[in-house]
C-alpha cells in the first residue's frame, strides 16, 4: 500500500534559525582567532532582544554584540516595524568560562586521545533518491526556502516578503519505497500588510508562490526523475492561517538548537537529540554527527546499500566510541550483515573525536554556513572568509565548507566490499 512522508524546512529568518546563526557566527569568530577555542554558545531572540549565554574557553576577546547585529542585518531584519531589527535590539551577554570538570574529560597530553565532550549517540543517514543522497522531501523543502530567500533579497519580485518563512513537502511513495509523486507543498511566508483586504493579500501570495517561486525551484532540479514527480494535482497550501504579518522573533521566540530535524534528515533515519549550532567540534553532538553522515553517504555512493543509517555513541571523556550501529533497511547490496558492515566501518574510519576534527578539518571557522538550510546534503567547496575585529587584526582565511559531504572514500569502500 502506498504511503506518504513529509519533511519541513525553515528560512534563515525563522526565529530559531536566527538564534542558530548568531551562535555559529560567534563560534566562527572565536575559531578565526583561536583554533583551539572551546565554545558552547546558546542564543535566545525575542521582541527587540537577543540573549547570548553559554560557556567559552579561549585566550581571545570577541565583540559579541557586533557579531550578533551583523548577523541579524545579513538575515534581513532591518526595519523597525518588524519589532526586531539589527540596529535597535538589545544584546545581553551571559557567557562564562567552560567548566573545569568538562575540560579534564576532553583535554589529554596526547592530543590524539582527546576525550568526547559529552556522552550521547549521533546518527548519520544517506539514501540514493536524490543526487546529494538526501531524503527527497527535505531536499525540496530546503530548496523552496533558499529560493524564496533569494527572491526576497533580490527585491524585484514578491517585494512584500519578510524574512520569516516555513515550507513543508509531502511525497507519496509506492509499495517498493519509490517516490511516486509530490502530494502537498506548504509555504508559509511572512509578508508586509500591502492591502487592506486580507483575502486579496492571500490570493496574491498564493499566485506568486505558484507562478514565481515554484518555477524557479524546478529550474534548479536537474533530475528528470524528480521533475516528473511534479504534476497538476499537487495541493498547494499557502499561508494557511490567511495572514502572516507578525513574525520573526516578535511573533515567536527563537532558541538555538530547536530545529534539529530540519538541520539533519527531515525525520528520515534517526536523530540522537543533540543540537549543533554554537558548539565547537570537541562536542561530539556535532562532530560525530558529521562523521556519521560522511560514512553513510560514502557507503551509499559506493553501492553498499540504497539507504543506510549509521549510529556512533560516546561516553564523556572517552576517546573510542562505545558502539557503532548500522541499519540498511533490507536494502543492502553486499553479502555482509549490517553488523559486519559496522565492523568494516570501525576498521576503516578513525572515530576518536580528535581524529574526526583532523580528518574533516573541523577546527576551521566554517559554521555560519551550516546554520540555515540544513547541515547535510550541502555542497563541499573552498571559499575565502574575512573576519574583522575591534581587538584583533583583520584576517582572511581559506576554509573548506561541508567537508563531510566529500565522496573521497568511495573507491576504498568498493575495494573493501569487492564492489
Amino acid at each position: 500500500m502506498a504511503y506518504f512522508f513529509t519533511s519541513e524546512s525553515v528560512s534563515e529568518g525563522h526565529p530559531d534559525k536566527v538564534a542558530d546563526q548568531i551562535s555559529d557566527a560567534i563560534l566562527d569568530q572565536f575559531l578565526a582567532y583561536d583554533d583551539k577555542a572551546r565554545v558552547a554558545v546558546e542564543t535566545l531572540v525575542t521582541t527587540g532582544q537577543v540573549v547570548i549565554a553559554g560557556e567559552v574557553r579561549s585566550d581571545v576577546y570577541i565583540d559579541l554584540q557586533t557579531i550578533a547585529r551583523k548577523t541579524i542585518k545579513r538575515i534581513g531584519y532591518t526595519k523597525s516595524e518588524y519589532q526586531f531589527d539589527w540596529n535597535s535590539c538589545g544584546v545581553l551577554n551571559a557567557i562564562h568560562e567552560q567548566s573545569e570538570d568538562i575540560k579534564r574529560g576532553v583535554d589529554r597530553q596526547d592530543e590524539s586521545e582527546q576525550g568526547a565532550g559529552d556522552q550521547g549517540m549521533m546518527f548519520g543517514y544517506a539514501c540514493n533518491e536524490t543526487e546529494n543522497y538526501m531524503p527527497l522531501s527535505l531536499d525540496l523543502a530546503h530548496m523552496i526556502m533558499r529560493t524564496l530567500a533569494d527572491i526576497r533579497k533580490e527585491g524585484k519580485l514578491m517585494t512584500y516578503l519578510r524574512p520569516d518563512s516555513k515550507s513543508q513537502v509531502t511525497v507519496e511513495y509506492d509499495d517498493n519505497g519509490e517516490a511516486r509523486r509530490i502530494d502537498t507543498i506548504v509555504v508559509s511566508t511572512q509578508h508586509d500588510e500591502f492591502d487592506s483586504d486580507d483575502d486579496a493579500m492571500l490570493a496574491r501570495i498564493k499566485e506568486d508562490v505558484k507562478n514565481i517561486l515554484m518555477p524557479r525551484v524546478k529550474e534548479q532540479i536537474h533530475s528528470e526523475k524528480v521533475l516528473a514527480l511534479f504534476d497538476d494535482d499537487i495541493k498547494y497550501l499557502v499561508n494557511p492561517t490567511g495572514k502572516f504579518v507578525i513574525g520573526g522573533p516578535h511573533g515567536d521566540t527563537g532558541l538555538t538548537g530547536r530545529k534539529i530535524i530540519v538541520d539533519t534528515y527531515g525525520g528520515k533515519g534517526a536523530h540522537g537529540g543533540g543540537a549543533f549550532s554554537g558548539k565547537d567540534s570537541s562536542k561530539v553532538d556535532r562532530s560525530a554527527a558529521y562523521a556519521a553522515r560522511y560514512i553513510a553517504k560514502n557507503m551509499v555512493a559506493a553501492g553498499v546499500a540504497d539507504e543506510m543509517l549509521v549510529q556512533i555513541s560516546y561516553a564523556i571523556g572517552q576517546a573510542e566510541p562505545v558502539s557503532i550501529y548500522v541499519n540498511t533497511y533490507g536494502r543492502s547490496h553486499v553479502s555482509q550483515s549490517d553488523g559486519e558492515i559496522a565492523e568494516v566501518i570501525k576498521k576503516m574510519f578513525d572515530l576518536r573525536p580528535r581524529a574526526i576534527e583532523r580528518d574533516l578539518k573541523l577546527r576551521q571557522p566554517i559554521y555560519s554556513e551550516t546554520a540555515a538550510y540544513g547541515h547535510m546534503g550541502r555542497k563541499y567547496e573552498k571559499v575565502m572568509k574575512t573576519f574583522e575585529s575591534h581587538y584583533h587584526e583583520t584576517k582572511t582565511i581559506e576554509v573548506e565548507l561541508f567537508t563531510w559531504e566529500k565522496l573521497d572514500k568511495v573507491d576504498e569502500i568498493k575495494k573493501a566490499f569487492r564492489l
